[in-house]
């Protein structure tokens, strides 16, 4: 007999070889009816699998977030078979969830897949699925399995990659894949599944191969689930931050140069806002600013390591005859910064921040608005300490992200990066204490992290900060990367206190990771609707007739002098039409000048959303927006 450890404790025994489904079966039968997959001695299992051996059992359920993943990962599945049954010939890369949903990569045989063609993979989806096909899990040897997919060198190369001697695959009746799983029970299970989208995407991520075609979707449970999330789908297309910004005039990007954005005013004074927050709230937190040149000659990108591994998404020049490049990333000016004093253990940590201009080479075919461009400002600070400090600097850090965060309402969670397991400089004793000290980290900041094993850099592991938006969707934006690498190449050192010479432990943080990138996601977070303090104009003073010009311009200067930015309206327009216009440009407060006003020395404003009106003084009004931004910000 086979022991059973439940999640409750309760130990049961069980026959040797008895399916997990039999196993959840005799637990409770209506857990079976809810179960999608099990966990067994912490892997992912089939409940289709058999119970070889002692051990602890976690029931995976259509309420949980990996059953979720495995009802997704089995829809990729079904794409993939009815993408067979519709393209004979047709060649097939991956298949993975991703935070919302599923893709598949394939090479279609004789035509081009488009978004016209979904319906028609989508029906052939639910005729496989109505055909009730059972998923069967297989291990072959090696050798049958590169016999079974001969025919495509896609599936032959993640053979090939393969290290064990065995290869597992689910066969789904004239589809058969090679995949660890888990699986649902049967193509019966999937029935709530919309394919979203098709892309381009190079086999491997590498722009040298293939280019495949990737088709994206999304499965559901449940029927409402799916028609709530196409809903969600539709207003995040209305929140699009292209639209949205030409609307409020806040960038373009130009034929001239694309990748490049323009900030528009309105744009600037967004930017600017953004950018004395973070100013702000960096002073406070004993940060020192920096900023290194934007071009510097080859022998440092050499000695960083990026004029060898990065070059190709470098802009170059040559100057006095000697090889320049446009910084890709911040890092090395910072090195040059750190070097330029002596630095004693009591100078530690030292942490210098920098809002630096960066430009990167991507493809045209990859720029998206401000989410993908080819120059932004990435908000960089590099930390210097000793090794003694990691934990509670860190733990510092996660709680200066947590704060910042919080003031726009983006939560998150936390994932942690280890070593990857073949190509990374130090020694492995050295990756063991800092991968602890990062998990000891945020365990002091009173945060739990998710484990992404062997997903770190190279030269150190990472935290990486996963923010949620108002439309349910995940960023990546902060990231907390420690580096033995640069600190290595730049001989950097500091005086211990017994006077030795010491390589400080550094440390790359990005809490925005680019402007440009993150005031595009609060763009479409906010809907456009910017809280006051951010917003590029908080105000915005109507006449209702020219006669009322006169005291708008008293209101206006001093509102000026009150630091509250405020523009005007003086165009010959009906006052409703400017009232709805001032309401569709989102600024937060409208005031609206009339005979009262003026007679009385008051102003009548109206907010964002609301029809309400309400009267008061200058001051009064002043001290009221000071305390609502001061409460926002």
């Amino acid at each position: 007999m086979i022991k059973v450890t439940l999640k409750d404790g309760k130990v049961k025994e069980f026959d040797k070889g008895i399916s997990f489904l039999d196993v959840v079966k005799q637990i409770s039968i209506s857990l079976a009816k809810d179960s999608i997959a099990v966990k067994f001695n912490g892997k992912l299992e089939n409940l289709s699998d058999s119970l070889e051996e002692d051990g602890v059992l976690e029931v995976i359920t259509t309420k949980d977030s990996e059953g979720i993943d495995v009802l997704n990962h089995s829809t990729a599945h079904l794409l993939a078979h009815a993408v067979k049954r519709l393209y004979p010939g047709s060649m097939f890369g991956v298949g993975p969830t991703i935070e919302e949903g599923f893709y598949y990569d394939m090479a279609i045989n004789g035509a081009s897949i488009t978004v016209n063609d979904l319906a028609k993979i989508e029906a052939e989806m639910h005729k496989i699925a109505n055909e009730d096909i059972k998923l069967e899990h297989k291990v072959v040897s090696k050798e049958e399995a590169l016999e079974l997919f001969k025919n495509d060198k896609y599936k032959l190369d993640i053979i090939n990659e393969i290290e064990d001697a065995n290869v597992n695959i689910y066969v789904q009746g004239d589809y058969v894949d090679v995949c660890r799983g888990p699986h649902v029970l049967s193509t019966g299970k999937l029935k709530h599944f919309k394919l979203l989208n098709v892309a381009g995407a190079y086999w491997r991520g590498d722009s040298n191969n293939e280019m495949l075609t990737r088709v994206y979707g999304i499965a559901f449970f449940k029927e409402s689930e799916l028609t709530n999330y196409l809903k969600l789908v539709e207003e995040r297309k209305e929140r699009d931050h292209r639209k949205i910004g030409k609307d409020l005039d806040l960038f373009m990007i130009s034929e001239y140069g694309p990748g490049f954005p323009f900030w528009l005013p309105k744009g600037m004074l967004l930017k600017n806002a953004l950018t004395d927050f973070w100013m702000d709230i960096h002073t406070k937190a004993g940060y020192q600013f920096i900023q290194t040149p934007i071009m510097l000659n080859r022998e440092l990108w050499e000695i960083s390591g990026h004029w060898f591994n990065y070059k190709e998404n470098m802009y170059t020049s040559t100057i006095d005859d000697k090889e320049f490049a446009i910084k890709p990333m911040n890092c090395p000016g910072g090195m040059l910064v750190y070097k330029n004093q002596i630095h004693s253990y009591r100078d530690l940590p030292l942490r210098l921040a920098e809002l630096g201009l960066v430009h990167r080479h991507e493809a045209s075919g990859a720029l998206s608005g401000l989410f993908r461009v080819r120059s932004f400002t990435q908000d960089d600070a590099h930390i210097f300490m000793t090794e003694e400090q990691i934990t509670a600097e860190i733990a510092n850090i996660i709680n200066l992200y947590k704060k910042v965060y919080d003031v726009f309402g983006l939560s998150f969670h936390i994932e942690l990066s280890t070593r990857p397991e073949k190509k990374y400089i130090g020694d492995i004793a050295i990756w063991d204490k800092t991968e602890k000290a990062l998990a000891d980290a945020c365990h002091q900041a009173g945060f739990e992290y998710k484990l992404n094993p062997g997903d770190g850099a190279f030269y150190g592991p990472k935290l990486d900060f996963k923010l949620r938006d108002s439309m349910n969707r995940i960023w990546q934006c902060g990231t907390i990367q420690l580096d033995m690498n640069l600190p290595e190449r730049f001989d950097l050192t500091y005086i211990a206190e017994d006077g030795s010479k010491k390589r400080p432990v550094m440390a790359h943080r990005a809490l925005f990771g680019s402007l440009e990138r993150f005031i595009g996601i609060l763009t479409e977070h906010y809907a456009g609707a910017f809280p006051t303090w951010l917003a590029p104009y908080q105000v915005r003073l109507i006449p209702v007739s020219d006669k009322h010009i006169s005291y708008c311009e008293e209101v206006k200067e001093f509102l000026i002098n009150h630091k509250i930015r405020v523009e005007t309206d003086y165009r010959s327009e009906k006052l409703g039409y400017k009232i709805r216009e001032a309401q569709t440009k989102k600024v937060p407060y409208t005031l609206v000048i009339g005979d009262n006003e003026v007679n009385d020395k008051t102003i009548t404003y109206r907010k964002h959303k609301s029809q309400e009106q309400v009267t008061m003084t200058l001051d009064e009004f002043v001290l009221y927006l000071e305390e609502e931004i001061k409460e926002l910000r």
